[in-house]
């Protein structure tokens, strides 16, 4: 049985299925933060989906990491690594692109384990 949750036009912002939590890109409301910021927020936004269905970031699988501008994966990686904790790391790739939009500066996308 698939669940999505949070629709929006263009898609779901979090679809279960399978034992498995899907996050679509997450970037950050406010962006007239630093990257430090943005991350912040971003990961707290994930922290909110991922209880909508039930699970949270110890459960993580995978996880894909978008910013515009590499200089500043120091920044991002410092929040990324407070917020990750323990020892059970998700698969991640961080890739560099040219815009995400407006003024974003990272867009993250999450593969979980559902708790179900």
């Amino acid at each position: 049985m698939t669940v999505r949750h949070l629709q929006t036009p263009i898609m779901h912002r979090v679809v279960e299925h399978g034992g498995l939590v899907f996050l679509g890109g997450v970037t950050a409301d406010d962006e007239r933060l630093d990257m430090a910021g943005q991350t912040r927020q971003v990961l707290s936004k994930i922290d909110d989906y991922l209880a909508l269905a039930g699970t949270d970031n110890t459960r993580l699988l995978s996880a894909t990491v978008f910013l515009t501008d590499l200089t500043l994966k120091p920044a991002m990686d410092t929040v990324w690594k407070a917020w990750v904790g323990g020892p059970d790391l998700p698969a991640r790739a961080t890739v560099g692109v040219a815009d995400l939009g407006g003024n974003a500066l990272i867009e993250v996308v999450i593969t979980a384990a559902s708790r179900g």
